[in-house]
């Protein structure tokens, strides 16, 4: 049994669900994306992802007209995998058609990329053997791409990420809801003093870098939330 939170963006508001692996996932239509699709290889008891996603993935599917195997889509940062920013640990991001042919591969491609409900489609150039499609939203801290700016009222699966990072590192948010509360803000100017950032109760572009340097791939610990 896994506990889903999804941020709802028509809301701005988180929703939690709990599922079996084999049931679809939440706003998932036609059982096309199961909970242990959307896992991939992720150990978590807790999942994330965002209403829009889902939404992507169902005109995705429904666009290309027939089953797409995932090969991965959700992590943890702790779990690591992927790179220090990436958008499988917001939930937003899908490695897909592992197990088609070259050709095959260039239709699906070319089926997320005329699709339009994709933010971005990696080129071949970067995963010649796999097609990665994500929905990521907001716009990001830094000039170099990545994660948008949170702060003290923001929700969403980005909140998810820095309450999870700033758990693992020790800094207690008072839980993992993906809402940027009292306790979040105070976490986050703990861990700025504790690493010489500017102390905002912000997370931008230097205090995202810190947090996910200081915990992608490095395991859960005694005050990571489960």
């Amino acid at each position: 049994m896994a506990k889903i939170l999804v941020y709802n963006q028509d809301t701005n508001r988180m929703e939690t669900y709990y599922r079996n692996e084999t049931d679809s996932m939440p706003y998932n239509t036609n059982r096309t994306l199961r909970v242990t699709e959307f896992r991939g290889s992720s150990k978590s008891n807790i999942l994330w992802t965002d209403k829009r996603t889902m939404q992507a993935w169902n005109s995705q599917r429904y666009i290309y007209g027939r089953p797409i195997y995932v090969g991965f889509a959700f992590k943890r940062p702790y779990e690591g995998g992927h790179g220090n920013q990436s958008q499988h640990y917001a939930g937003t991001a899908f490695d897909v058609g592992q197990t088609l042919t070259n050709a095959q591969r260039a239709v699906l491609r070319n089926s997320a990329q005329n699709s339009g409900v994709w933010t971005y489609v990696e080129p071949v150039s970067l995963s010649p053997t796999w097609v990665h499609f994500d929905r990521r939203f907001g716009t990001p801290a830094c000039s170099t791409g990545g994660y948008p700016i949170i702060r003290q009222g923001s929700r969403g699966n980005y909140v998810c990420i820095a309450q999870d990072d700033l758990n693992t590192l020790g800094f207690r948010t008072g839980g993992l809801d993906g809402v940027f509360g009292t306790q979040t803000y105070n976490a986050v100017r703990s861990y700025q003093t504790s690493r010489g950032l500017t102390v905002d109760g912000i997370i931008g572009c230097n205090t995202w870098r810190s947090l996910q340097e200081n915990v992608v791939g490095t395991g859960a610990t005694s005050t990571t939330i489960n």
